[in-house]
């Protein structure tokens, strides 16, 4: 009996690993259907249109319209809302991508730096709008925004160049910008 229970608790504790490990890959299986896609399209153009609105122009009920918006923001598929505003009025009109090395060991520190928590500690940064572990000859690319090309060179020397495990950067600096969004063709 005693045995049979240990096989019983083995293959339980079996059963618990392969459905985490099932949950875990189906969490990003939510599929978006016509209708999502229809309203995905509509937020993206403008976020602030009403459910009545959106449910008038696609000739679907408010209701439905209702419901699928809360199933796609509980999905993760609307990750959020938020307006688009153009820097030059708050005075940071200047932006600058960075490319950035890194080196994984350093002298004197005895573990592994992480390129994933290098990536998340230059995401803190309030001047930084998107950073991107990339392949290539550069480990990270950086997209900062600022009042001018003073202030992106004080933030890459001061701060990023501060960050432990940060090699060398080259930054590239925007003369104009040509167009500049957050809408995913559906």
């Amino acid at each position: 009996m005693h045995t049979l229970n240990k096989i019983f608790a083995l293959n339980a504790e079996f059963f618990s690993v392969i459905v985490r490990f099932i949950n875990e890959k189906m969490k990003y299986c939510y599929m978006i259907d016509d209708k999502d896609r229809l309203i995905l399209e509509e937020l993206q153009v403008n976020c602030k249109k009403s459910t009545k609105e959106i449910a008038k122009k696609l000739k679907m009920p408010i209701s439905t319209i209702y419901l699928r918006i809360k199933k796609l923001e509980k999905e993760g598929v609307i990750k959020g809302h938020t307006s688009i505003i153009d820097g030059k009025y708050l005075d940071k009109g200047t932006t600058a991508f960075i490319l950035a090395s890194f080196v994984s060991r350093l002298p004197g520190i005895n573990h592994n730096l992480s390129q994933r928590d290098i990536a998340k500690k230059i995401a803190r940064f309030p001047e930084v709008q998107e950073v991107h572990i990339i392949s290539g000859d550069w480990d990270i690319l950086i997209k900062v925004k600022g009042k001018d090309t003073e202030e992106i060179g004080k933030f890459v020397v001061d701060k990023l160049r501060g960050i432990e495990g940060i090699d060398k950067t080259l930054t590239c600096m925007t003369f104009g910008t040509a167009k500049e969004t957050l809408k995913i063709p559906l």
